[in-house]
């Protein structure tokens, strides 16, 4: 089986720290699931290249061309990795606005990544506080682990030298949430639903 990942990057530059934190995810990730035994296909999405048609969007309700393409590659993934560079203690509006476009229940369910960049390590608690509800709302399942990477990291200098560490082990995340998607599925194939035809209401008051 061919578990396709979709890698979202909001980096505004080229090359940016947010493309390498996201290639480095999505390596890892795809290293994972080649121990469960999967094919992966990895399609990353760079909304730098969709910033005007993003805005377009906004004003017709309607995606175009790559656009249209991107929201496509989201939609038929098995599962998300989405990275996002911090401005202003939050994701990016870029980042946000991708999301702002897509059918209400489009990441229902789905095992998302989340990650983010920014030049000093004060901004790491954005993934909590803003990206991870953010997702939540989306009714994503987004895994425990979330990575972040401050400049220092890129560099070799971090105090404990993690990015490593919480890339791998936030990939390993990931895969196990592919493979509990398909161990749900097998499981409840043949699953009776009880609740199909329930007793009228009325019915149990007569009787």
């Amino acid at each position: 089986m061919t578990r396709t990942v979709a890698v979202l990057t909001a980096g505004l530059s080229q090359p940016s720290s947010t493309r390498l934190l996201a290639d480095q995810l999505a390596a890892a990730a795809d290293r994972a699931l080649r121990l469960h035994g999967e094919r992966v296909q990895v399609e990353v999405v760079e909304l730098r290249d969709l910033a005007h048609a993003l805005t377009d969007n906004l004003l017709t309700g309607f995606p175009s061309g790559g656009l249209a393409e991107a929201v496509e590659t989201v939609r038929r993934a098995d599962a998300l990795i989405a990275v996002t560079p911090i401005f202003t203690a939050s994701y990016s509006g870029l980042f946000k606005t991708f999301f702002d476009v897509l059918e209400d229940g489009m990441l229902e369910g789905k095992p998302v990544l989340i990650a983010a960049t920014a030049g000093t390590a004060r901004h790491s608690l954005a993934l909590e506080y803003a990206v991870r509800p953010l997702f939540a709302h989306l009714r994503a399942r987004v895994v425990p682990t979330a990575v972040f990477a401050a400049s220092e990291d890129f560099a070799g200098s971090a105090p404990d030298g993690s990015l490593s560490a919480r890339v791998e082990r936030a990939a390993r995340e990931l895969a196990d949430a592919l493979q509990s998607d398909g161990r749900l599925g097998s499981r409840t194939a043949g699953a009776v639903d009880h609740f199909a035809d329930p007793t009228p209401f009325e019915e149990l008051l007569r009787g």
